[in-house]
């Protein structure tokens, strides 16, 4: 069972993450883009592309849901009290990896 504490404490875990109000959610962004909301106590929305949706729905099929916005799939909801922090952390680090400019990605993911 994950927490918003964990939610909060593997998004900022995460390089140049900041968090913002996004019409009355909690926002983690990265330069500006946001790659994942909370829109109340038991849910994080997590900003994934369609493909990673759909593959996040697939494998964890008790915890994740699509959330559509109109006629477009614009991310995976996930249910807090069903996840593990293995999966959260999975999620948020690909939604991070989709926002991230890319000299931040390849700074990020090259070693020292």
């Amino acid at each position: 069972m994950s927490t918003l504490d964990d939610v909060s404490r593997i998004a900022r875990g995460l390089p140049e993450v900041v968090v913002a109000d996004h019409h009355g959610m909690e926002s983690f962004r990265v330069r500006g883009r946001i790659f994942a909301t909370v829109p109340g106590q038991l849910h994080v929305r997590v900003m994934l592309d369609e493909e990673a949706i759909r593959a996040a729905v697939a494998e964890y099929p008790t915890v994740c849901e699509p959330f559509w916005w109109g006629k477009r799939l614009a991310c995976v909801v996930v249910t807090l009290a069903g996840a593990t922090n293995e999966v959260l952390a999975e999620l948020l680090t690909d939604a991070w990896l989709a926002k991230a400019p890319r000299a931040l990605r390849q700074q990020w993911e090259t070693p020292g």
